[in-house]
């Protein structure tokens, strides 16, 4: 299975042309800016026409507008090949995704361990927006979730795919896991950075 990664677009979604082929293409958070209700429906209009045969999307804290919405309502009005993931997965061709946002709150309110928890250990791929402490999480200081790590370490998924940072762009792997961060703008909030294609 061909995989396409981006991530943070923050609105740029339309300027995004010729993007690889793919069976999946994952968007793992801040597709929006303000977080408000008409970004992330125009970024759904934009998602939902790409030719793909899967398409996933996981919310970052700029996706706030989603924060408390049902999934199984947002599932609803999205085309039947489009998955929302939010604390929750879905099985393609035999490979397990689960993903789980990043809403500011849920930091605040100390939610992280419990929905670090329900990941399940048969995960092949996990999609986050946050990244895990010490991975691909680093500009001026550590950005990463400690409980995110104690998770992927737990797990031990085959990829972790996720944005947020946006000047810790690239790849790392482990024994394990392979890591990606598709942030596609760059510090400056510039569309500099390529998404990553990898096959599974």
């Amino acid at each position: 299975m061909r995989i396409l990664h981006l991530s943070d677009t923050h609105n740029n979604h339309w300027l995004l042309h010729d993007l690889p082929a793919a069976d999946v293409i994952v968007h793992s958070g801040d597709a929006a800016a303000s977080g408000n209700p008409r970004e992330i429906t125009d970024f759904l209009v934009w998602f939902g026409k790409l030719n793909y045969r899967y398409k996933i999307f996981v919310a970052g804290n700029h996706d706030d507008c989603l924060q408390g919405k049902s999934p199984k309502r947002i599932q609803r009005f999205l085309p039947a090949n489009f998955f929302y993931l939010c604390n929750g997965g879905v099985t393609i061709d035999g490979l397990k995704f689960w993903g789980v946002p990043y809403f500011t709150m849920d930091d605040v309110h100390g939610r992280f361990p419990k929905m670090m928890a329900k990941i399940p250990a048969n995960t092949d791929i996990l999609i986050t927006h946050r990244p895990p402490y010490g991975i691909l999480d680093t500009t001026n200081h550590s950005y990463g979730c400690i409980h995110l790590l104690q998770a992927v370490l737990k797990v031990s998924p085959r990829y972790h795919l996720f944005g947020h940072v946006h000047g810790a762009y690239g790849i790392e792997k482990s024994n394990v896991t392979t890591f990606i961060n598709a942030s596609m703008l760059s510090e400056k909030y510039e569309l500099t950075n390529k998404p990553f294609v990898f096959e599974v």
